[in-house]
């Protein structure tokens, strides 16, 4: 007789403790809770669904709403702390304005606010084994960024490059001493420079192995792909690089091209 297929379980109901700005275009929202208490620990970096109410909608009717349908707006984050101990999750988001939902609810949200969660995934660099690291962000994948410098050895050593729309969007990582950063001010997302493919392009490449982390506008990404993967013939392996957002795309039409795109590699 064929196994049954376990239930899927639904999103977890998180409700929100502090709200912090930390630069003029990223929000960290902390989530408290005994729902946050059996995830574990170690998931920082990972990708997570947050399922988005209504501005107006109660929260017994969005908690229903998870239980039985129909699918509340979902976007895709990354867990940028986990405190399972304390029971409590930090994700940061990109304020682009109100015209996305998400940046429109982390900029509302206030003590009580409440999303859904479903999640996290598997992290994206599991282990740090090189002589060499490359990490490449954008605001999208900053806390992926973080997360995977947070969590490299102290003597490691390579190169960052960030993509941040104003000055004051630097962030403090704790971020190995050898490793060094590249912070460029782009004040238009949606009018790349190139600027970060032509730095990658021209690193000095180790004969060593090469972990990389590469995260960002898919454009950008497929000429990194190319260039690290083909020119470069880096194992693959050794390599994480996704596109995060596509240029004139919502995440739901990015996410089924990049479906048509995997599926006809």
């Amino acid at each position: 007789m064929a196994e049954q297929t376990r239930a899927k379980r639904p999103p977890r109901l998180f409700t929100v403790s502090a709200v912090q700005r930390l630069t003029p275009h990223m929000i960290r929202v902390t989530f408290s809770g005994p729902e946050i208490a059996d995830i574990p620990d170690g998931c920082e970096g990972a990708n997570c669904k947050i399922f988005l109410p209504e501005p107006s909608q109660s929260k017994d009717s969005f908690a229903r709403q998870l239980e039985e349908g129909p699918r509340p707006t979902v976007r895709t984050y990354t867990v940028r702390h986990q405190r399972q101990g304390l029971g409590e999750m930090d994700i940061d988001f990109v304020d682009h304005g109100d015209a996305g939902p998400a940046s429109a609810w982390a900029r509302a949200a206030q003590v009580g606010s409440f999303c859904g969660f479903a999640g996290p995934g598997p992290v994206k660099v599991e282990s740090y084994y090189a002589k060499h690291y490359l990490v490449v962000a954008d605001m999208s994948a900053l806390p992926l960024a973080a997360a995977t410098l947070e969590a490299m050895p102290a003597d490691a050593r390579g190169t960052a490059i960030f993509d941040i729309p104003h000055a004051q969007d630097q962030q403090d990582f704790r971020i190995p001493e050898g490793i060094e950063q590249h912070w460029i001010v782009n004040a238009d997302s949606h009018a790349p420079t190139g600027e970060i493919v032509d730095m990658v392009r021209g690193l000095d490449w180790p004969a060593e192995t090469v972990q990389v982390c590469i995260a960002g506008e898919s454009t950008m990404i497929k000429e990194l792909r190319q260039h690290i993967l083909v020119d470069l013939q880096t194992p693959k392996q050794d390599v994480y690089i996704s596109g995060y957002w596509k240029i004139g795309l919502i995440e739901d039409e990015h996410q089924k091209a990049k479906r048509l795109e995997a599926s006809a590699a």
